[in-house]
């Protein structure tokens, strides 16, 4: 039988999947919640850019509100429940899916500079091996011989080519210090043994165990959807996809308004409404496929920031606004931390919204952002058509 769905079900079916159905906490925020938020999304995916905050904290924000940053770093870093590899991404992911990602250390290849790398300096690796064995957690600066860099970029040392190698084989593992600098070390000493020495699967039942937690975490979605999530090989995801509908493992669904069919997850909660303000961050879940968010909101949403600043339409670092089961608006953040200050630099509605009623809601989680950053202030600046009604509050 295949499952019939209005786009705004599946809209709410997706943010359900996604923890915006659960109520965030009215107490202190601790380990139990941050599991809850992982067995949601599944892992939280790392970038650099820090001119708001972090990305990986921002999920945890959207869905449990104010928490303690250190509290994370603890969890993510010293708890032994996470690790960092290739997830979405460079990601940090629950160790049980350590096993369902061997396949893809097994199947690394090294690229031009590792491989010039191995080349150039043919014991250079079993010496930075012996040295994170010997001296772990390092960072790349804290090995004896990282050697220099050869550019601003990518013109990474020897150092830090071979940690990459060592990481994307396998060899090594790693997790974030409170800097995001990456420290590296031996898997025995980051993963559990129940986790590092089970059984590996193979392919096709590692892919079809992340197929299946893609799933849970979209709730519903395409096929490109699913396997998108773990950067899964499309034409392998298809073929297993169907045998996983056969098994009875999912649903398919024609969801209104979209082009290609459509797999439920048959555990999915199809709630009547969602009651939710949340900011997102641009590499949140809901919103980072970015075909898949015009599709279920009718949102066209890219990021801006390798944009030249005079073609840029809504600004560097933009975070939509979730108000309900729709994204109704998105605003231009930035940290100013030498002032105390979360400056606006944009804030736009989208079309056929109230805007009085987004202006209200979006300035109670602003305030409450700037309080969880530990900035005193937040300063609405005046470009984009919201900025006015948020002036005004």
């Amino acid at each position: 039988m295949v499952t019939k769905l209005s786009n705004s079900q599946a809209r709410r079916i997706a943010l359900a999947a996604q923890g915006f159905a659960d109520p965030r906490p009215r107490g202190r925020v601790d380990r139990r919640h941050f599991r809850r938020v992982i067995d949601r999304i599944g892992l939280l995916q790392l970038d650099s850019v820090n001119v708001l905050q972090r990305s990986h904290y921002l999920p945890m924000w959207s869905r449990l509100g104010p928490y303690s940053i250190d509290a994370l770093d603890e969890f993510t870093a010293r708890s032994g429940e996470m690790f960092e590899y290739w997830g979405h991404v460079a990601s940090l992911l629950p160790v049980n899916l350590h096993r369902l990602l061997r396949w893809r250390m097994e199947a690394a290849e090294p690229g031009p500079r590792t491989g010039a790398m191995l080349e150039d300096h043919p014991d250079y690796l079993e010496a930075v091996l012996a040295e994170i064995s010997e001296h772990g957690p390092l960072t790349v600066s804290e090995l004896s011989d990282p050697g220099t860099r050869t550019g601003p970029w990518w013109g990474h040392g020897k150092g830090k080519i071979a940690l990459d190698w060592l990481f994307s084989v396998g060899e090594i593992t790693a997790y974030r210090n409170s800097n995001f600098g990456r420290l590296y070390d031996l898997p025995e000493r980051v993963i559990a043994p129940e986790h590092l020495n089970s059984p590996t699967p193979s392919k096709e039942e590692a892919y079809r165990e992340l197929l299946l937690l893609s799933a849970k975490h979209h709730g519903v979605g395409s096929a490109a959807d699913l396997g998108d999530y773990y950067r899964l090989h499309m034409p392998t995801v298809r073929k297993i996809l169907k045998d996983m509908v056969a098994a009875g493992d999912l649903e398919e669904a024609i969801v209104e308004g979209w082009q290609h069919e459509a797999y439920l997850h048959t555990k999915a909660k199809k709630p009547r409404r969602i009651e939710a303000n949340a900011l997102l961050s641009p590499f949140d879940p809901v919103v980072w496929e970015r075909d898949r968010t015009e599709r279920l909101f009718e949102f066209f949403y890219r990021l801006e920031i390798y944009v030249p600043k005079p073609d840029r339409v809504y600004g560097y670092y933009v975070l939509p606004f979730l108000m309900d089961d729709a994204l109704v608006a998105r605003v231009d953040l930035k940290s100013d931390r030498k002032n105390g200050v979360l400056r606006v630099l944009g804030s736009y509605h989208e079309p056929d919204v109230d805007a009085a009623e987004v202006a209200e809601r979006l300035s109670i989680e602003l305030r409450a952002m700037g309080s969880w950053l530990g900035l005193g202030d937040v300063a609405i600046e005046s470009r984009g058509n919201l900025a006015g009604a948020l002036r005004r509050i």
